[in-house]
């Protein structure tokens, strides 16, 4: 289900790097040791989910997050000036639910992601492959764009291991 946690991980991400997020969105060590786990094993990748969500819209964000202590796979889409949070089976990469986005910080953040995408000239699987091939070995958790000197870039989560690192893909 949509939450605020998202809105939150998005300012938290953007401002303090994962570990900002991670206390954030309340996660315990255990909780980033699972999603690093969940991410690593994984059949369909973040790239792969934006993929699917986009039969509900443009994906503007998508991300892997432990919810309800089990690994989800979920983007946010825009088509038509209304939002989505589609879920992903990360095993079959098939849509186990989509719903729309109508209040609250899931809007606001949807909204500003949405932006962002507007001016952005890069699909963020695209962008998120970009970064994965100057990361050799990591892979992708959370791709978030933003608007940052007013020019659209993407930040994008990745792990390897145990260690997680934010880098940022211009959209132009």
């Amino acid at each position: 289900m949509v939450n605020a946690r998202w809105f939150v991980s998005v300012s938290a991400l953007a401002t303090l790097g994962w570990g900002g997020a991670v206390a954030a969105q309340g996660y315990q060590k255990g909780d980033k040791v699972a999603l690093a786990k969940g991410v690593a094993t994984a059949r369909v990748s973040l790239k792969g989910g934006l993929s699917v969500s986009a039969t509900h819209g443009q994906p503007i964000s998508g991300k892997f997050e432990i919810e309800d202590g089990r690994l989800q796979l979920s983007a946010y889409t825009a088509k038509a000036g209304k939002f989505f949070e589609v879920i992903v089976d990360y095993t079959t990469g098939k849509i186990v639910k989509a719903e729309p986005i109508t209040e609250g910080e899931d809007l606001s953040a949807a909204k500003e992601q949405s932006a962002a995408m507007g001016q952005a000239k890069v699909p963020l699987g695209t962008a998120t492959a970009t970064a994965l091939k100057q990361n050799p070995g990591f892979r992708a958790v959370s791709v978030i764009p933003s608007l940052k000197g007013g020019r659209p870039v993407a930040d994008i989560t990745l792990v390897k291991e145990q260690e997680f690192k934010t880098v940022s893909v211009p959209l132009q």
